[in-house]
């Protein structure tokens, strides 16, 4: 390759992550993100940041590090994120699946959005190096780094986040205090807190199908809490870190149910995720406000 790359060359390094994915896949199985639970994905973080900080300042003697900061690099790449995105939505994904069936683990898929969130680095880097104060170039760029950082945050925290999140079941009785629960796989872990099981709540429409049902709990946690509340279907209760569901009952019994099935889940990075999308959001809400401006400014320049 010559140092005049084009978009041609792009779609060539997305399709070589591609293959080089196909071949990990057959060699070394799925990937298996329960390795990368913290603090091996605060590591890799860091070592994702250093390296895309390194090939920035490497990228007026390494022509290909230059490159992949270019739009012919991030055309490409977000055509083949968007292809592989559609077929992971028009696919049944499931958690046991194997390559489309679950894309999360499949090496092509994790390999082009780390391609994707090094070239949103890159990016993000030569726009800050090149920032220049001044009003009009705020109004400019502001926008654009809060667009792209967000990008970035929520991407990469969302996807190495995922080996920290869990997500149990906690069979409660009335009157039995239970601190244990079962991952999807089926193995008992000790919860940092106990939830006891006051009384099952269940409403019913005039032909006796569920119209309502919810458990009024009370939690002790080991930090100290001692909080009596009531959780329905689709209003979880957060206490700890910890968000808790109403997931079952008994069905058999009904109404009449002495045991509430909960469903637990802990999702340390979701508050980075969000933190991203929400600078997304401010920088969509300043492109608004500021080409706005902008309009009506040239509107009564005209006039």
């Amino acid at each position: 390759m010559s140092n005049h790359w084009t978009i041609k060359e792009g779609f060539l390094i997305g399709g070589i992550l591609i293959l080089a994915g196909l071949i990990l896949q057959l060699c070394v199985g799925p990937v298996t993100w329960e390795v990368f639970a913290w603090p091996v994905n605060g590591i890799m973080m860091a070592v994702l940041v250093g390296v895309i900080v390194m090939m920035f300042l490497l990228r007026k003697k390494v022509y290909a590090f230059r490159f992949i900061g270019t739009h012919q690099a991030a055309i490409p790449v977000l055509v083949y994120a968007v292809v592989l995105t559609i077929i992971m939505g028009l696919i049944r994904q499931e958690t046991d699946g194997t390559w489309l069936n679950n894309m999360l683990t499949f090496w092509p898929f994790v390999l082009i959005y780390v391609y994707m969130a090094v070239i949103l680095g890159l990016v993000i880097l030569r726009r800050i190096v090149n920032f220049q104060f001044s009003i009009v170039n705020l109004k400019r760029d502001f926008p654009f780094l809060l667009n792209h950082l967000g990008l970035f945050l929520a991407m990469t925290t969302a996807t190495l986040g995922n080996a920290d999140m869990q997500r149990l079941k906690m069979i409660t009785t009335v009157g039995e205090p239970e601190w244990r629960a079962m991952t999807l796989e089926g193995a008992i872990r000790e919860m940092p807190l106990t939830i006891e099981l006051k009384k099952f709540i269940m409403e019913t429409y005039d032909d006796g199908s569920p119209k309502r049902f919810a458990s009024k709990i009370q939690i002790q946690t080991k930090t100290g809490k001692n909080i009596e509340t009531t959780i329905d279907v689709n209003k979880p209760f957060e206490v700890d870190g910890w968000k808790i569901y109403q997931y079952g009952y008994d069905t058999q019994m009904g109404a009449m149910s002495q045991m509430s099935i909960l469903e637990l889940v802990s999702d340390p990075w979701l508050p980075l995720v969000y933190t991203g999308i929400y600078m997304m959001l401010g920088g969509a809400f300043c492109l608004f406000v500021f080409g706005k401006k902008t309009k009506l400014k040239v509107k009564s320049e005209a006039l």
